[in-house]
Parts: structure tokens; sequence; C-alpha cells
């Protein structure tokens, strides 16, 4: 095909219109620019950006630029693949260019500035020195909040720990508890207490209310003697470990599972493991924002093509470790306006300090991840999907197959989840074999999941028929919406595999192997990347 009979990027006539609209947009908005405030953005929703006649102009061209560029890239005649790509790029051109980002045309910042004579840049200035020395853009008052103290306060004690994890028992707060413990896989890209923030919104403490003899596995935060590890150490060493020091510890011969995120995802591998060995060790497994299908997996496949990966396996591969804030940074930019500009602004702009708020403070908290461990989970997951092809991998020396892991699953997606989309944790439903109840909450990932019943706030959706089909889509033309939390319906689940009422133990850990090492939270979810 010769230069001249490529086809263009945008048809000639799409351009022409565009260019022409813009033209005759951006003259009328340079004679009459509307107010700020019409445009339905948040960002300039303060009385300050109408009374300031520079503010109103700025804020009108870049609206204007902002939906002509996205109305270039729907006009590209490219993949799907590339025009996501382009589109994710638009989109963070948007949110970085605002005028909110700027202290000239930023109205509100201007006008604080004044009022408080210069305090409030020269307090911003410090912020912004005080973030820099951090490392990261302060989301809250990290000062506020200590793990331990009053964060991840749940009474307990570490019974167990190798090089992985430590392992967790909780205080029963029941005088009787279900024969079949509970133990808890969260991700390894993040601290568990995700979990456990406070006594208000614990997910730990309310398990612990219905009566369930619970347990934690605590993730190491990564450091050089752990740059080798690997996807296999992780199942191995970890997941299957904490299995089996829970079975020892309870006398259990079945426990039941929860696993949250990268967590499930691990999880489920652990028990297609242990299922090809012939060993079957859980009795029900509860899955919350967790990929096993990667096919849809939103946002994040705009990251994901060979050449990123196969840069990732000659970077760190064989060794190393990606920096937690490395990670960190990328899940921010999937939401810049709310978890990058905003607090941008907030804090140098305007001299603020973000107000205390548990979850952000977790979110900070970032932890690292080996590299081996990485690169095998980009290009088996995302890039491949390989978890869902029956004996296509090896994991810890088995021929892995989820059809294998026929056990009860609970099943939890999130709405408006970012990270993993609910069509990517529905997908789930066609992958496992077992009794499965799909359950749909509101917002987004985390605070979709940490929706505690105290507080009756959002909704939940479930079919009372029990039908799965094969698309959400088709799923949610048949469920209803129920009021407040999710969390009673997963409890009245969780109580028909708990097994019979035992008297709850005095004291945790057994003997000698799983003696109490520390108090909870424990010293791994301590150690700050």
């Amino acid at each position: 095909m010769t230069e001249s009979t490529v086809p263009p990027v945008i048809a000639p006539e799409q351009w022409q219109a565009l260019q022409q609209q813009y033209m005759a947009q951006a003259m009328e908005l340079l004679r009459h620019p509307l107010p700020a405030s019409s445009w339905g953005d948040k960002r300039f929703a303060a009385p300050a950006w109408d009374e300031n006649p520079l503010a109103r102009w700025a804020v009108s061209l870049y609206q204007l630029n902002a939906k002509t560029l996205q109305s270039m890239v729907d006009a590209m005649q490219v993949d799907d693949k590339t025009k996501n790509r382009m589109r994710f790029a638009a989109e963070q051109w948007a949110a970085a260019a605002s005028p909110s980002n700027f202290l000239p045309f930023n109205a509100e910042a201007m006008q604080k500035a004044l009022q408080t004579q210069g305090q409030s840049l020269t307090q911003g200035l410090q912020n912004l020195l005080h973030d820099v020395q951090q490392g990261h853009v302060s989301m809250t008052d990290e000062s506020q909040f200590e793990v331990g103290r009053n964060v991840a306060t749940t009474e307990g004690s570490v019974v167990f720990q190798n090089d992985y994890f430590q392992l967790v028992e909780y205080q029963p707060l029941t005088p009787t508890v279900h024969e079949r413990p509970l133990l808890m896989v969260p991700p390894c890209i993040n601290k568990y207490y995700i979990l456990d923030l406070q006594p208000a919104n614990s997910l730990v403490r309310y398990a612990l209310e219905q009566g369930h003899r619970t347990f934690m596995l605590s993730w190491r935060n990564p450091d050089a003697s752990l740059a080798h590890a690997t996807w296999d150490d992780y199942i191995e060493q970890a997941v299957i470990r904490a299995i089996a020091a829970v079975q020892d510890i309870s006398g259990a011969e079945q426990i039941n599972t929860l696993g949250f995120c990268v967590g499930g995802t691990m999880l489920t591998t652990a028990l297609a493991v242990l299922a090809a060995r012939d060993q079957h060790p859980v009795a029900s497994l509860t899955l919350l924002t967790t990929f096993l299908d990667f096919t849809n997996t939103g946002v994040l496949d705009v990251f994901i093509d060979e050449t990123m990966v196969r840069f990732r396996e000659n970077e760190m591969g064989q060794g190393g470790l990606l920096k937690g804030q490395d990670l960190a940074s990328t899940f921010s930019f999937l939401r810049p306006n709310e978890l990058v500009w905003n607090y941008v602004v907030g804090n140098y702009l305007k001299g603020e300090t973000p107000p205390p708020f548990d979850l952000l403070y977790w979110n900070s908290d970032s932890t690292n991840l080996p590299g081996p461990f990485y690169a095998w989970y980009l290009r088996h997951t995302y890039l491949e999907n390989n978890l869902i092809k029956p004996g296509h991998l090896t994991v810890c020396g088995e021929a892995l197959d989820l059809r294998l892991v026929k056990v009860p699953v609970y099943l939890y997606g999130s709405r408006e989840d970012h990270i993993v989309p609910i069509g990517g944790a529905y997908a789930s439903t066609r992958v496992l074999p077992g009794r499965k109840r799909f359950v749909q909450g509101a917002s987004g990932h985390i605070a979709g999941v940490i929706n505690p019943a105290s507080k009756n706030k959002r909704s939940y959706w479930v079919r009372t028929d029990g039908k799965l089909p094969a698309s959400y889509e088709q799923w949610l033309q048949g469920a209803q919406e129920h009021a407040g939390s999710w969390w009673p319906d997963w409890a009245h689940w969780l109580h028909a595999q708990g097994g019979k009422a035992v008297p709850a133990p005095r004291k945790p850990g057994k003997g000698t192997r799983y003696k109490v090492l520390e108090t909870a939270p424990g010293s791994y979810v301590k150690t700050r990347s």
C-alpha cells in the first residue's frame, strides 16, 4: 500500500466538521463566556469562579477543548484497543489541564490567598515540601492514624509466620463459634487492614460477631530478600500454608475462605492446586471483586500488551521489586480528578490539610511486589488470560484446572468498580462449577465492599430465582435491588457453610507449633514501603 492509499485516521469530512464546529463555538465563548457553574463540573461550582471574568473565560475554553479532543478521539478510525488508549490519554490531559490546577486561573485559590493575606500559599508550599519528602501526595491527614492504635484494632494474636506472611487469629466475640473457621486472604498489593479499618466498618469484626472463628493472612511487605519470589512461592508458601495452619489450629477437617481482589485470584488458584492433589480442605469460597476470567479488565487493559509485559519481564522477571508507590500511582491515575488533582489543588493551591479518612490512609500505605511474581501475573492473567484454560498452566507442579474447585461460592462485584469491572466479576460464574450466589453492590472497588451493615447505606442487587445467565446484563434484568449493605446477605449464606456451633476457644493458637508470637496486628503489616 502506497502512502497515498493509506486511509486517514479521521475522515476528511469529519475533521472539517470538527474544525468548523470548534471555531464557531470558540468565537461565541470568547464573546459570551458561560458561567463556570453552568458546566455542571464540581471543580468550578464555587461562586468565586462565576465572579472572576478571567476564570469564567478559562473554564469555557477548557471545557470546549476537552469536549473537542474527546470528539476527535471518537472519530478516529482505529482498532478498539488503540481508541481506548487514546481516550485514556485524552482523559489524562483533560484532568491535568484543568484551570483549577493552576494558581492564576483558580478563582477559589486566589480569593483564599487574598483573604488570608498569603498564608494559604505559605501553607501550601509547606504541604508540597512535606509530600515531596514522604514521596506521595497526601490524601488524608496521615498523622491522625497508626496501625494497631486506631486502624487494624480488632483483638487477636499472630500464631504463625514465615518469610511470606503472618497468620492472625482473632479473639472470638461470641461464646460459641461455627465449627468451620474462616480464613481471609486479602490482596498482596495492599495491606490487609482494609478488612479491619475501625470497629464500625470492620468486616473482620462483623464476621466475629456472626460467630465465625476468624483468621487473617497478613502479607509481608517484600524487601530485597523476597526479590526472587514467584507466583508459585506465594501460592505454596503462603495461601496453601495458611489453609493448613488454620486446619491444624482449629482441628477442622474443612474451613471457609474469603479472598479479596488479587487475594481471591490467588486463593482460587491455591484451591485448584490442592484439588489437583486430591486435597479438599475448603468447604466454601467467598470472592470479593475478583478476576478469574480476565477477558474484560476495563481501563487497566490500556496498559497491557506484549511489549509492556516483555519489558517488565526483562526488567524484573528474574529478580527485583516493583515499588509500592509506583503501583499506587498507577491506580490513582485511573481516577485522576478524584485521587490526584483534587489533592494537588487542596493541599498546595489552597493550603488545606485533607481531613482524616481511614480508607485513604490505607490507600496511601503501599506495598512492594516481587518482580518475578508481578511479571508472571501480568503475562498469565491480564495479557494471555491463562487461568481459565484447563491444563494450560502448571502451578506448584500441578496442571491448573479451575473446574476442579467444586465448592459453594459467594461472588460479589461492585457496580462502579473501575479495577474489577462488574462484568469481569460476574464472569467467574462461568468458570467455577460449584453452587454459586452472585451479588452486586453499589459504589466502587473499595467503598462497595466496605459497606458496614450498621450504616444502612447504599444498596445491593440479587436474583431471587438464583439463575446465572450467560452475561451480566442478562443477570441484571432479573435482579432485585435491596436497600442497605450486602453484608447480612453474605452472613446468611456463610452461616449455612459454618457447621454446628462449638465452644469458642479459650486461647489462640495450638501447642508450641502455633504459639502466640505477638499481638495483632503483628509486625509485618507495620512495615512501610
